[in-house]
């Protein structure tokens, strides 16, 4: 991928595999580990992440150890340092009462119809917990105070999060609706990459799967 003057990358990667995520559980804020499949996708997120031949001035990531260790799993491919700005705005969204139960309980529970509006509306959230909305209103000044300025002005910026926490700033970068972000699948370790410029415009995505 060619670097031009003024057009920076930002890289988004959603964590490996975890260990509830295996379980089929709802995780949140729930401080998870990487399964062993975890690892794995992290490694080859940072093989994939390497062909792109990019020096990354910065990396962010969530307070959560799962995001964490598949960021520090990158670096170690990439044999790079960068600077780690590490910050609870890029948490999971947060599922409240739903933590730690398993989803298909979970729907014998509240009927498939209730579970699929916790998981799937923007502003509707679980019991005690946030919406996709209230995820964003948390995640997005971060990313637009502390990473976007970054990239507008150059420079290559990687960011380890989470599948809602991502949704909400993918959802601010591709300029979607609701609507569209909701139906935006994001796999585990799999790299999305931009390339914007210094108006903040995307000039080219790809999925590095």
């Amino acid at each position: 991928m060619s670097q031009s003057t003024h057009i920076g990358s930002l890289l988004l990667l959603r964590h490996g595999q975890s260990a509830w995520n295996k379980e089929n559980r709802f995780t949140g804020w729930i401080d998870v580990d990487l399964a062993p499949a975890g690892i794995e996708e992290a490694e080859k997120a940072g093989d994939a992440i390497s062909k792109l031949n990019l020096k990354w001035d910065m990396a962010h990531t969530s307070r959560l150890k799962r995001a964490q260790k598949t960021l520090d799993i990158v670096l170690k491919k990439l044999k790079q340092n960068p600077p780690i700005w590490i910050d609870s705005a890029l948490n999971e969204r947060f599922y409240g009462d739903l933590q730690g139960l398993d989803k298909d309980e979970t729907r014998k529970k509240f009927g498939d119809e209730q579970v699929h509006i916790w998981r799937r509306s923007f502003d509707v959230p679980p019991p005690g917990g946030e919406s996709l909305q209230d995820t964003s209103k948390r995640t997005l000044p971060y990313f637009k105070n502390y990473i976007l300025p970054e990239i507008k002005s150059g420079k290559n910026i990687l960011v380890v999060a989470h599948g809602n926490s991502l949704r909400s700033i993918i959802m601010d970068v591709e300029k979607l609706s609701p609507e569209e972000i909701l139906k935006r699948e994001l796999a585990t370790g799999v790299p999305l990459v931009y390339q914007i410029d210094a108006n903040g415009k995307v000039l080219k995505s790809e999925n590095l799967s």
